[in-house]
């Protein structure tokens, strides 16, 4: 299946097919050197298995986590690819979750004003949010992506056989995005989680949250409007990311915390109940200070207020305007 995605700063095709990490020159152009950024917690076959239909391929392993999202990082792969002689006509590739991506993308958008980027999601929180969208960035003193450009792919290749490495903690974290996207876009879709064993119907579940995905980022690519609506429980969720480190927390674990308090209370009733299933947190305690520093220096304050995303039905969504103090008065509450 290819989703075609167009948008002013560029036209790609998102391709949704099992297999398709074994058979890449149908789709990406690997005839000339080729920078592949994995991270250690990607299975190594997976890079092996790009590698292996390049001309000229050069594999670089990052440490797994969102520590890698760093400027030291970033500078390497740059140094790197000075030093083996990639020139503009050159591309990097992207294999494995949102970090890699992020890194990845913000990498080939910064190397001589920007080179082809393909990414290849691995999990399921990149096959579903991050993959698609353009957005790539750089963590910076604690703020996650505070550092970043809008660049998007030349394409993306999602082999959803991929997933079957990943450890069912991992699974669920990146379901998270899909719920957001349910909440807020898809009632149907919610359904599915309701209802229907989620596992059984993955390749449903990331098609459907790729066309909402597409949808919204033809409309509104940077983020001046309705693509604040992917937004929904990231406000908090960043904050609650950022305050947690020691707790370990996975970024869709904070997304379903940062969601629950955006809701009304028959949407939470039916989001808390879908969070259990998929085993996502939905308490934590947490320090208000910190987290009113983190919300500070969120992208969307203006002054002492900060539009958020609520949910009053599934499926719907409103923008409301409220001062910091009052959204963390939703977060005790």
């Amino acid at each position: 299946m290819i989703i075609p995605v167009k948008t002013s700063i560029g036209e790609y095709n998102i391709i949704l097919e099992r297999g398709s990490i074994n058979c890449l020159n149908k789709y990406l152009k690997l005839d000339r050197k080729v920078l592949i950024v994995t991270d250690s917690g990607v299975p190594v076959e997976y890079s092996k298995a790009v590698s292996s239909q390049c001309d000229e391929a050069y594999v670089i392993t990052i440490p797994q986590g969102e520590a890698s999202k760093s400027f030291d990082n970033f500078k390497y792969l740059l140094s790197e690819m000075l030093e083996l002689g990639f020139t503009r006509t050159d591309c990097v590739v992207a294999v494995g979750g949102g970090v890699v991506g992020d890194l990845a993308g913000f990498v080939a958008a910064s190397y001589m004003r920007g080179i082809s980027f393909y990414n290849i999601p691995t999990t399921i929180l990149s096959q579903v949010d991050s993959s698609i969208g353009g957005k790539v960035a750089i963590d910076f003193e604690g703020y996650k992506n505070i550092v970043g450009a809008f660049y998007p792919p030349k394409a993306v290749v999602i082999d959803a056989n991929t997933l079957k490495t990943l450890p069912q903690r991992q699974i669920s974290n990146g379901l998270s995005e899909s719920v957001k996207m349910a909440m807020t876009f898809d009632k149907d879709l919610f359904s599915v989680f309701e209802e229907k064993e989620v596992l059984e119907n993955l390749d449903l579940i990331i098609e459907k949250s790729l066309r909402i995905k597409k949808m919204v980022v033809e409309k509104d690519e940077k983020e001046a409007g309705l693509r604040k609506v992917l937004n929904f429980g990231h406000t908090l969720g960043h904050a609650i990311e950022s305050e947690n480190e020691m707790q370990n927390l996975y970024h869709g674990e904070c997304v379903s915390l940062g969601m629950i308090p955006m809701c009304s209370e028959n949407a939470s009733v039916r989001l808390l109940n879908v969070l259990n299933k998929l085993n996502l947190p939905t308490k934590i305690e947490f320090n208000k200070e910190k987290i009113f520093e983190a919300i500070r220096h969120d992208k969307k304050m203006d002054g002492d207020n900060i539009t958020v995303v609520f949910c009053e039905e599934i499926g719907s969504f409103e923008m409301k305007t409220l001062p910091i103090e009052s959204l963390l008065n939703r977060l005790e509450g």
